[in-house]
């Protein structure tokens, strides 16, 4: 025999075993199959002949009564009653004629399929199965319960009675972790046989099948390992599913890792959890050993007992976490609820954002910001994740407590992170709160090397279970303590919370935009009702005071004439004024037009018009590639016309007038500028500068409405961009449009 590679066989082969078909029976029994539809008998086990002195091959096909009528006497009434799948049903003890005389046994109920399974299993010597006997252990059991206050102690207090009950030499309670590697949680034995208390085994000591036969069948017993199989005989090719069988012959795998432990009798219950595998009891003895059906069911009532008391120290624990972390959580939403910004609140409190999930570092991590909260990665690793985390997991909740498994780059920072707890606050906007946990290095005790070997036997490669279970140490890396199950209820609360404050500033939001889309309305349609009202009382004064200069000019004295040239004058500014309010007023009301505009052309005809105004002055212009965009031609030439008429007019002190008109593009978009150098302004102003009759100069020296750089604004934003200047005081200005590159209008 020699040692194999492990990579030179399918490892993966005993989770393939199938061991709910086995073929064959434990030998301390009988075992009958018979045909739902007629009761005929389908399947019989080969030591009928030599227990009961009967040929299996005789009787198939025979009907129930005719083929096992001693048997059918006592137990046809129950037979005929149908078993729900999932169940074994102990009937009663029945006696039958051996070839050794009258022998006793346990009848015990189940289905296959189309077929009822009849189990007949001898009763061993000397065995007491009255309930008054199992009576005392059940309800010291019971009375006991209330002083068991821990999982720990109820653990214990279980494995001490089911091996009184039992007469095993060691019972443990065996618990399963999330990647199914069990640690044995409780312990009570004698000197015959070793402690596993605290070892933990692999999960592939009991791969998924057996798993699952484990859920299904809470008890499965075997008395000897080194039984031999009793052959199952039928006519019908197809293999009689035993899932649900208590004689169940058993994987020789599992036998060898039986007799490998030193343990030839062993008998285990299964502990549920709302339907699932939470662990097992598992009963060990140095000999082989028997346990009777109706000690076992006691067993079984005691195990359920135990799995609701489990479940109810559980949920205890859970509901005080619970408890605890509803307080944290509801400092931090009075914290948010305090804040603009709900950040605000979280940043501001980080105590209470990593006591919420017991962490020691969190991170809140938008496509803009990145805010570090006690113990974490350096920022541009936290912004690494937050992109891995976008890309392979968005969903609303993340946990892992060996986050470098998943990520090897998280091996650098594993002193910080390696464990990481994440919730997703927005689908729209990548945004992220992270909670970070440092490794723990931890040596993990197993019940010896849990790497299976592979041997070869006869030129077959095999897996065989490890021949030695005395303690193998394991130091584990990278791992943090586990999230539990309220830290993430916690996280997954904190979102929804999160959420809720958002969608509630969201709507509020929403309904401050339409009311101020509203105002807005009115307050354009008053804008346009007022300055199309006040045009003709505004010519009118302009009208008569031309009239009265034109003839009775000669009869007005100095004063007089000083005082029309005023009201003149003044009649012309308002009626001006009106007009570009009115203008205003109806850029908000008119439809988009959007079309090509070749902007070096629109540049070029608007300086020639200047120029014929400023005629006599010294103009430099510099006027650099202006590419072509879509727009409505009407209301960009109206842009252009007030940029380049402001540079013209606040440069008119300068003996020579330098005006710069040009382009550049800038993420996605196309930036116009306009820069003079005339007298500029103070940047302290700069919020003032677009808005409607806001000057920065006075009348007297630069003469306007305070209205013109407003309609720029208001039609830059309605193409979808944006406006802004820079400038010093005398020392000129630049003004800056940014319009979408491509796109239409907005």
């Amino acid at each position: 025999m020699k040692i194999q590679a492990p990579q030179e066989i399918d490892l993966t082969a005993c989770e393939r075993e199938p061991i709910h078909i086995p073929g064959s029976i434990q030998p301390h029994g009988l075992l009958f199959a018979l045909s739902r539809a007629d009761m005929a008998l389908t399947h019989a086990s080969a030591n009928a002949a030599t227990v009961l002195g009967i040929d299996p091959a005789s009787i198939l096909g025979k009907p129930f009564h005719r083929a096992l009528s001693g048997i059918a006497a006592q137990l046809e009434a129950d037979v005929a009653e149908p078993v729900p799948a999932g169940t074994a049903r102990y009937l009663r003890t029945v006696t039958l004629q051996t070839d050794r005389g009258e022998k006793t046994f346990d009848a015990v109920l189940s289905g296959s399929g189309g077929h009822v399974v009849l189990e007949l299993e001898a009763v061993p010597e000397g065995a007491s199965s009255s309930i008054g006997t199992l009576y005392p252990a059940l309800r010291r059991f019971v009375e006991e319960l209330p002083r068991a206050s821990t999982v720990e102690r109820l653990c214990h207090l279980a494995a001490q009675d089911i091996r009184r009950m039992t007469g095993f030499d060691r019972v443990l309670i065996y618990r399963f972790d999330e990647h199914w590697n069990g640690t044995v949680i409780a312990e009570d034995r004698n000197d015959a046989l070793p402690s596993y208390l605290d070892l933990r085994f692999p999960a592939s000591d009991i791969p998924a099948q057996a798993r699952e036969l484990y859920r299904r069948n809470r008890l499965r017993i075997i008395p000897d390992a080194n039984y031999t199989p009793v052959p199952i005989q039928s006519h019908d090719p197809a293999p009689l599913d035993l899932s649900d069988s208590v004689l169940r012959s058993v994987s020789p795998v599992h036998l060898e890792y039986m007799r490998n432990m030193s343990t030839p009798a062993s008998m285990s219950i299964s502990i549920l959890r709302d339907d699932a595998l939470w662990g097992l009891i598992s009963c060990h003895s140095s000999e082989p050993r028997r346990v009777s059906p109706a000690v076992r069911n006691a067993c079984d009532f005691l195990t359920r007992i135990f799995s609701l008391q489990l479940e109810a120290r559980e949920n205890a624990v859970l509901a005080d976490a619970r408890a605890r972390l509803s307080a944290v959580q509801a400092r931090l939403l009075t914290h948010m609820a305090g804040e603009n910004f709900f950040v605000d609140g979280l940043v501001s409190h980080p105590d209470d954002l990593m006591l919420l999930t017991g962490a020691q570092g969190a991170a809140i991590v938008t496509d803009e910001h990145c805010w570090l909260l006690g113990e974490t990665p350096k920022e541009s690793e936290v912004k690494a994740l937050y992109a891995w985390l976008s890309e392979h997991h968005p969903e609303d909740v993340f946990a892992t407590d060996r986050l470098a498994e998943l990520l090897p780059e998280a091996q650098g920072y594993a002193d910080r992170a390696s464990g990481l707890l994440s919730i997703s606050i927005s689908k729209m906007r990548s945004s992220y709160i992270l909670w970070f946990r440092p490794e723990i290095v931890q040596t993990v005790k197993w019940g010896g090397n849990p790497e299976k070997p592979v041997l070869e036997e006869a030129g077959t490669l095999r897996l065989h279970p490890r021949r030695s279970f005395e303690t193998w140490k394991e130091t584990v890396r990278g791992r943090s303590a586990a999230w539990d199950h309220s830290e993430i209820e916690a996280a997954k609360e904190l979102r929804n919370a999160i959420v809720g404050i958002v969608l509630r500033r969201a709507e509020e939001l929403a309904a401050l935009a339409q009311e101020l889309r509203r105002s807005n309305k009115e307050l354009e349609a008053f804008s346009y009702s007022v300055s199309h009202d006040l045009r003709a009382p505004f010519r009118h004064i302009v009208g008569y005071s031309e009239l009265l200069r034109k003839q009775e000019w000669s009869e007005l004295s100095e004063r007089g004439k000083r005082y029309i040239d005023t009201i003149v004058e003044a009649a012309y500014t308002a009626g001006t004024l009106v007009d570009n309010l009115l203008r205003f007023s109806q850029m908000g009301r008119t439809a988009l037009k959007p079309r090509p505009v070749e902007v070096g052309e629109l540049v070029q005809d608007i300086r020639q018009k200047l120029a014929m105004a400023a005629e006599g002055r010294r103009i430099d212009w510099i006027v650099g590639d202006l590419p072509a965009i879509v727009a409505d031609p009407v209301l960009i030439r109206l842009v252009f016309e007030n940029l380049l008429d402001n540079a013209v007019k606040y440069s008119r002190k300068r003996d020579t007038s330098r005006i710069e008109v040009g382009s550049y593009r800038d993420s996605g978009e196309i930036v116009f500028f306009v820069r003079d150098n005339g007298v500029g302004f103070d940047m302290k102003y700069v919020d003032k500068l677009f808005g409607v009759f806001q000057r920065l100069h006075r009348a007297e020296e630069f003469e306007g409405t305070g209205i013109g750089l407003a309609n720029v604004r208001r039609i830059v934003e309605r193409h979808g961009g944006r406006s802004w200047a820079e400038a010093q005081p005398d020392k000129g200005a630049t003004f800056y449009i940014a319009l979408p590159e491509s796109e239409g209008a907005a």
